[in-house]
């Protein structure tokens, strides 16, 4: 992984390095009562395509968490690594991940009706509903 001009990534205990070959600076917010059960909030993630790799792997703890997903994170510290999106291989990681990125743009809310009333943001976007969502990742599967 040394020498290379990819964005780098570990997690908390530095047990799982990454590095991704390119990241969408359009960034994306999901409210799903998943995403907000696994993260305590809203997952703020850029997409990542399928050009990530991992340098210890074998600390990576995976879990399904729908149809067309699995999330990944460090089996030693917990730090949430990546939501992949199971027909694709594509990889959404967290924004907090790669604490270096700059000059981003919030593109897209997913699961806008889950949104809980206790918080909002004020930069426009587009968003999408539970049902509009199924619909899309349906025919991922």
């Amino acid at each position: 992984m040394e020498g290379s001009d990819k964005t780098r990534a570990s997690c908390l205990c530095g047990s799982v390095n990454v590095e991704v070959g390119e990241v969408n600076r359009n960034f994306t917010v999901c409210h799903c009562d998943t995403c907000r059960s696994w993260g305590g909030g809203p997952l703020f993630a850029v997409q990542c395509g399928t050009d990530v790799q991992f340098e210890g792997s074998e600390m990576i703890k995976e879990y399904e968490s729908s149809p067309w997903a699995t999330r990944g994170f460090c089996g030693k510290c917990g730090t949430h690594l990546f939501y992949r999106l199971n027909k694709t291989g594509s990889y959404n990681m967290p924004l907090g991940l790669i604490p270096e990125l700059s000059d981003l743009v919030m593109s897209m809310q997913y699961f806008s009706d889950q949104r809980p009333d206790y918080y909002c943001f004020s930069n426009e976007s587009k968003e999408m509903t539970k049902a509009e969502i199924e619909v899309y990742f349906a025919s991922l599967v």
